[in-house]
Protein backbone atom coordinates (compact mmCIF):
# COMPACT_ATOMS: atom_id res chain seq x y z
CA UNK A 1 0.00 0.00 0.00
CA UNK A 2 1.79 3.43 -1.15
CA UNK A 3 1.37 6.00 1.17
CA UNK A 4 -0.26 8.35 -0.65
CA UNK A 5 -3.82 9.76 -1.11
CA UNK A 6 -5.27 12.22 -3.64
CA UNK A 7 -2.58 12.75 -5.30
CA UNK A 8 -1.13 15.61 -3.08
CA UNK A 9 -0.99 14.29 0.34
CA UNK A 10 2.14 12.07 0.89
CA UNK A 11 3.32 10.36 4.17
CA UNK A 12 6.65 10.30 4.59
CA UNK A 13 9.05 8.57 7.11
CA UNK A 14 11.51 11.00 8.28
CA UNK A 15 13.83 10.77 11.49
CA UNK A 16 13.55 12.39 14.20
CA UNK A 17 16.37 15.16 14.86
CA UNK A 18 18.82 13.73 16.90
CA UNK A 19 18.54 16.51 19.34
CA UNK A 20 14.90 15.72 20.52
CA UNK A 21 16.11 11.86 20.42
CA UNK A 22 18.60 13.04 22.92
CA UNK A 23 16.72 14.93 25.07
CA UNK A 24 14.20 12.10 25.10
CA UNK A 25 16.33 10.06 26.21
CA UNK A 26 17.97 12.17 28.99
CA UNK A 27 14.90 13.10 30.19
CA UNK A 28 13.78 9.31 30.54
CA UNK A 29 17.34 8.63 32.63
CA UNK A 30 16.50 11.98 34.48
CA UNK A 31 13.09 10.45 35.64
CA UNK A 32 14.79 6.79 36.36
CA UNK A 33 16.96 8.44 38.42
CA UNK A 34 14.46 10.65 40.59
CA UNK A 35 12.13 7.84 41.15
CA UNK A 36 15.51 6.70 43.24
CA UNK A 37 15.86 9.13 45.03
CA UNK A 38 12.68 10.96 45.69
CA UNK A 39 9.40 9.34 46.67
CA UNK A 40 7.18 8.87 43.69
CA UNK A 41 6.33 5.01 43.58
CA UNK A 42 3.77 4.13 45.80
CA UNK A 43 5.16 3.32 49.56
CA UNK A 44 8.85 3.79 48.33
CA UNK A 45 10.30 6.79 50.20
CA UNK A 46 13.77 7.31 48.10
CA UNK A 47 16.91 6.85 48.93
CA UNK A 48 17.67 10.22 49.50
CA UNK A 49 15.53 10.43 52.50
CA UNK A 50 13.57 13.93 51.39
CA UNK A 51 9.95 14.09 52.96
CA UNK A 52 8.37 17.60 52.97
CA UNK A 53 8.22 18.16 56.75
CA UNK A 54 11.75 17.56 56.80
CA UNK A 55 12.38 20.57 54.12
CA UNK A 56 9.74 23.03 55.86
CA UNK A 57 11.96 22.68 59.14
CA UNK A 58 14.64 23.66 56.97
CA UNK A 59 13.38 26.34 56.20
CA UNK A 60 11.94 27.57 58.87
CA UNK A 61 15.25 26.76 60.75
CA UNK A 62 17.32 29.13 57.64
CA UNK A 63 14.30 32.00 58.24
CA UNK A 64 15.50 31.58 62.22
CA UNK A 65 18.32 32.26 61.48
CA UNK A 66 17.69 35.33 59.09
CA UNK A 67 15.42 36.89 61.22
CA UNK A 68 16.02 36.14 64.75
CA UNK A 69 18.44 38.53 65.27
CA UNK A 70 16.59 41.08 64.13
CA UNK A 71 13.31 40.79 66.24
CA UNK A 72 15.33 39.48 69.28
CA UNK A 73 16.71 43.22 69.55
CA UNK A 74 13.30 44.59 70.56
CA UNK A 75 12.21 41.22 72.77
CA UNK A 76 13.33 42.77 75.77
CA UNK A 77 12.03 46.21 75.57
CA UNK A 78 8.94 47.47 76.42
CA UNK A 79 6.37 48.60 74.15
CA UNK A 80 7.08 51.95 73.86
CA UNK A 81 10.73 51.81 73.67
CA UNK A 82 9.83 49.22 70.38
CA UNK A 83 7.42 51.97 69.24
CA UNK A 84 9.98 54.90 69.73
CA UNK A 85 12.26 52.47 67.05
CA UNK A 86 11.93 53.80 63.93
CA UNK A 87 13.14 50.20 62.25
CA UNK A 88 10.23 48.61 64.32
CA UNK A 89 7.78 51.03 63.07
CA UNK A 90 8.57 50.03 59.61
CA UNK A 91 8.78 46.41 60.78
CA UNK A 92 5.33 46.46 62.36
CA UNK A 93 3.71 48.53 59.06
CA UNK A 94 4.90 45.84 56.75
CA UNK A 95 3.03 43.41 59.24
CA UNK A 96 0.41 45.23 59.21
CA UNK A 97 -0.38 46.06 55.67
CA UNK A 98 0.31 41.98 55.50
CA UNK A 99 -2.29 40.33 58.50
CA UNK A 100 -4.77 43.70 59.16
CA UNK A 101 -5.00 45.67 55.84
CA UNK A 102 -8.00 43.55 54.63
CA UNK A 103 -10.08 43.66 56.89
CA UNK A 104 -8.63 47.28 58.81
CA UNK A 105 -7.79 49.12 55.43
CA UNK A 106 -3.94 49.68 54.40
CA UNK A 107 -4.50 53.38 56.40
CA UNK A 108 -6.24 51.09 59.39
CA UNK A 109 -9.26 53.33 59.52
CA UNK A 110 -11.71 49.79 59.52
CA UNK A 111 -14.86 49.83 57.27
CA UNK A 112 -17.91 48.47 58.15
CA UNK A 113 -17.84 45.84 60.63
CA UNK A 114 -14.09 46.70 61.32
CA UNK A 115 -13.05 49.04 63.87
CA UNK A 116 -10.80 51.65 63.33
CA UNK A 117 -7.87 51.86 64.71
CA UNK A 118 -7.22 55.29 63.62
CA UNK A 119 -8.81 56.72 66.52
CA UNK A 120 -9.08 56.66 70.24
CA UNK A 121 -11.67 54.57 70.43
CA UNK A 122 -11.11 51.00 71.71
CA UNK A 123 -13.52 48.51 72.23
CA UNK A 124 -11.56 46.15 74.44
CA UNK A 125 -9.10 48.81 75.90
CA UNK A 126 -5.80 50.65 74.19
CA UNK A 127 -3.36 49.64 76.52
CA UNK A 128 -0.06 47.85 75.60
CA UNK A 129 -1.32 44.47 76.99
CA UNK A 130 -5.06 44.82 75.82
CA UNK A 131 -3.81 45.38 72.04
CA UNK A 132 -1.03 42.82 72.54
CA UNK A 133 -3.81 40.16 73.65
CA UNK A 134 -6.35 41.17 71.01
CA UNK A 135 -4.01 40.60 68.23
CA UNK A 136 -2.65 37.32 69.88
CA UNK A 137 -5.64 35.53 71.13
CA UNK A 138 -8.14 37.02 68.99
CA UNK A 139 -11.68 38.25 70.14
CA UNK A 140 -15.40 37.71 69.56
CA UNK A 141 -17.93 40.32 69.51
CA UNK A 142 -21.64 38.75 69.54
CA UNK A 143 -24.75 41.28 69.28
CA UNK A 144 -27.43 38.78 69.64
CA UNK A 145 -30.43 39.57 67.54
CA UNK A 146 -33.09 40.62 69.80
CA UNK A 147 -35.85 41.59 67.57
CA UNK A 148 -38.59 39.10 69.07
CA UNK A 149 -37.39 39.34 72.47
CA UNK A 150 -37.98 42.96 72.39
CA UNK A 151 -40.92 43.17 70.36
CA UNK A 152 -43.46 43.59 72.96
CA UNK A 153 -40.97 46.36 75.18
CA UNK A 154 -40.43 49.02 72.39
CA UNK A 155 -41.01 49.22 68.66
CA UNK A 156 -38.17 49.46 66.41
CA UNK A 157 -38.14 52.87 65.64
CA UNK A 158 -38.55 53.87 69.72
CA UNK A 159 -35.50 51.73 70.55
CA UNK A 160 -33.16 53.20 67.46
CA UNK A 161 -34.44 56.69 68.19
CA UNK A 162 -33.17 56.01 71.89
CA UNK A 163 -30.35 54.33 71.27
CA UNK A 164 -29.48 57.74 68.85
CA UNK A 165 -30.57 59.90 71.40
CA UNK A 166 -27.52 59.04 73.71
CA UNK A 167 -24.50 60.27 71.28
CA UNK A 168 -24.00 63.00 69.08
CA UNK A 169 -25.61 62.57 65.96
CA UNK A 170 -23.49 62.24 63.05
CA UNK A 171 -26.43 62.52 59.98
CA UNK A 172 -27.58 66.26 59.42
CA UNK A 173 -30.30 64.82 58.52
CA UNK A 174 -31.63 63.83 62.12
CA UNK A 175 -31.93 65.46 65.22
CA UNK A 176 -31.90 63.98 68.51
CA UNK A 177 -35.69 64.36 70.50
CA UNK A 178 -36.55 67.38 72.76
CA UNK A 179 -37.44 65.16 75.93
CA UNK A 180 -34.70 62.08 74.68
CA UNK A 181 -35.49 58.37 76.48
CA UNK A 182 -34.02 58.29 79.78
CA UNK A 183 -30.61 56.80 79.72
CA UNK A 184 -31.40 54.39 82.77
CA UNK A 185 -33.99 52.58 81.33
CA UNK A 186 -33.79 52.92 77.58
CA UNK A 187 -32.83 51.64 75.05
CA UNK A 188 -34.93 49.06 76.72
CA UNK A 189 -33.66 47.36 80.22
CA UNK A 190 -32.35 44.40 78.34
CA UNK A 191 -30.15 46.45 76.48
CA UNK A 192 -28.43 48.23 79.27
CA UNK A 193 -28.29 46.06 82.31
CA UNK A 194 -27.36 43.18 80.20
CA UNK A 195 -25.30 44.31 77.22
CA UNK A 196 -24.09 47.55 77.19
CA UNK A 197 -24.00 48.54 81.08
CA UNK A 198 -26.61 50.72 82.50
CA UNK A 199 -24.62 54.07 81.53
CA UNK A 200 -24.84 52.74 77.54
CA UNK A 201 -20.85 52.43 77.65
CA UNK A 202 -20.28 48.83 76.66
CA UNK A 203 -19.75 48.80 73.97
CA UNK A 204 -20.24 52.62 73.86
CA UNK A 205 -23.32 53.60 72.77
CA UNK A 206 -22.87 57.14 73.80
CA UNK A 207 -20.11 58.64 71.12
CA UNK A 208 -19.97 58.89 67.53
CA UNK A 209 -18.23 55.67 66.73
CA UNK A 210 -20.42 53.18 65.13
CA UNK A 211 -19.14 49.82 64.04
CA UNK A 212 -22.08 48.83 62.10
CA UNK A 213 -23.20 52.37 60.90
CA UNK A 214 -25.06 54.88 62.69
CA UNK A 215 -28.02 55.78 60.59
CA UNK A 216 -31.62 55.10 61.88
CA UNK A 217 -31.75 51.81 59.35
CA UNK A 218 -28.54 50.85 60.41
CA UNK A 219 -29.26 51.13 64.61
CA UNK A 220 -32.63 49.27 63.83
CA UNK A 221 -31.13 46.45 61.80
CA UNK A 222 -28.26 46.11 64.43
CA UNK A 223 -30.94 46.11 66.99
CA UNK A 224 -33.17 43.61 65.74
CA UNK A 225 -30.25 41.12 63.63
CA UNK A 226 -27.64 39.49 65.16
CA UNK A 227 -24.06 40.68 64.53
CA UNK A 228 -20.93 38.14 64.34
CA UNK A 229 -17.80 40.29 64.79
CA UNK A 230 -14.68 38.08 64.90
CA UNK A 231 -10.88 39.30 65.24
CA UNK A 232 -9.01 36.20 64.42
CA UNK A 233 -5.79 34.98 66.44
CA UNK A 234 -2.74 35.59 65.23
CA UNK A 235 -0.49 34.68 67.14
CA UNK A 236 0.44 31.33 65.15
CA UNK A 237 0.32 33.18 61.89
CA UNK A 238 3.30 36.00 63.50
CA UNK A 239 5.08 33.01 65.45
CA UNK A 240 6.73 35.53 68.32
CA UNK A 241 4.23 37.37 70.97
CA UNK A 242 6.21 40.42 71.16
CA UNK A 243 6.42 40.73 67.17
CA UNK A 244 2.56 41.74 67.34
CA UNK A 245 3.82 44.90 69.66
Amino acid sequence: MEHKWDGDLVELNNPLPSWWVNLFWITMVFAVVYLVLYPGLGQFQGRAGWTSFGEYDKEVEKAKAKYDPVFNQFMGQPVEQVAASAEARDMGQRLFLTYCAQCHGSDAGGATGFPNLADKDWLYAGDAESIKASIANGRAGVMPALGAALARTAPSRSRTTCSRSLAPTTTRAWQPPARPCSKPIAPPATCLTQRHGRDGRRPNLTDKVWLYGGSESAIMRRSTRAANGVMPAQLQALAKPRSIS
